[in-house]
């Protein structure tokens, strides 16, 4: 008699989901690489077109010269082969490949990794709320992620610590504002306080965040830049997020008094709506004035 264990197939382990979304996004890089690899003509990238060319587009080995990767490797990249992949090779792949915004975050999505290099233009700051922060005039406020970094700002925050125009977008973080940019330091009036207290909140954000590329290139310019950042980031300490009185010593229209509050736009700590409104007449009707500057430029 043949017993119910006999007659009971054996199935094969079922791979895991992780293992079977890590490969699909493998085999998806490798297809958004040669797709975008075949429609780049060589006079796009500097490079002559020739008589024998029959690859369209370019071909594997030049885009690894002038992403100033190995051959073997980029090749083993489009054939979805696991093998890790750093930012600093994303980046560059993006830059060779000619990748628009929409198309590097599509690259570093399917790489699983975090672009480490803030957008200039963020998919999270819609129409509606840059309506939002201009109706807010003449109170200044910005939208920020959640480490810090400026992702856009009304007339008047443009011009509430330093011009913040002429700023370079990679630069417009907080935190690097705060611990190396000279003007925007000497516009914070309890200057010392202030930085100690956002090193806290760093690095209770951080928490959450200790793997990502971003994150860690942030701390590690912060720590080369500056030394005040490495003496208030060795003293461990951590706070969360709270409204706080602030006052600044505007360039323009002197002394401000503010109440600093964070609007959150999601449920999770992520991006936030920062505004700092008056805390007396006196305040509000230097913002005013301020307002009218930004204005007239």
């Amino acid at each position: 008699m043949t017993t119910m264990a006999q007659e009971t197939p054996v199935r094969a382990p079922q791979q895991a989901p992780r293992t079977r979304e890590a490969e699909i996004r493998r085999h998806e890089l490798a297809a958004f690489l040669r797709h975008r690899r075949e429609h780049i003509a060589p006079e796009q990238v500097g490079l002559p077109h020739g008589r024998r060319r029959r690859t369209p587009g370019l071909r594997r080995e030049e885009v690894a010269h002038l992403a100033a990767v190995g051959v073997t490797w980029y090749t083993w990249l489009e054939q979805a082969r696991d093998i890790q992949v750093s930012v600093q090779v994303l980046d560059a792949l993006a830059r060779t490949l000619l990748l628009d915004p929409s198309e590097r975050a599509h690259l570093f999505q399917l790489a699983g990794a975090t672009d480490p290099t803030p957008a200039t233009v963020c998919p999270s700051v819609t129409p509606a709320l840059r309506a939002i922060l201009e109706q807010m005039e003449p109170i200044p406020a910005c939208l920020q992620n959640n480490r810090y970094d400026i992702l856009a700002y009304n007339r008047t925050y443009s011009l509430l610590l330093c011009d913040l125009d002429v700023v370079p977008p990679e630069d417009r973080n907080c935190m690097i504002l705060s611990y190396t940019h000279e003007e925007w330091r000497s516009s914070i009036v309890h200057l010392e306080e202030t930085t100690r207290l956002m090193a806290a909140r760093f690095r209770a954000a951080m928490a959450g965040h200790l793997a990502e590329p971003a994150w860690k290139m942030l701390l590690k310019r912060l720590r080369a830049e500056s030394p005040d950042f490495c003496e208030a980031w060795e003293r461990h300490e951590v706070v969360g997020t709270r409204t706080k009185r602030k006052e600044f010593r505007n360039a323009h229209v002197g002394r401000i008094t503010v109440d600093h509050t964070d609007l959150w736009l999601s449920p999770e700590e992520g991006p936030r709506m920062v505004t700092y409104v008056p805390a007396d007449e006196e305040s509000r009707e230097r913002l005013e004035k301020l307002h009218a500057i930004a204005l007239a430029r």
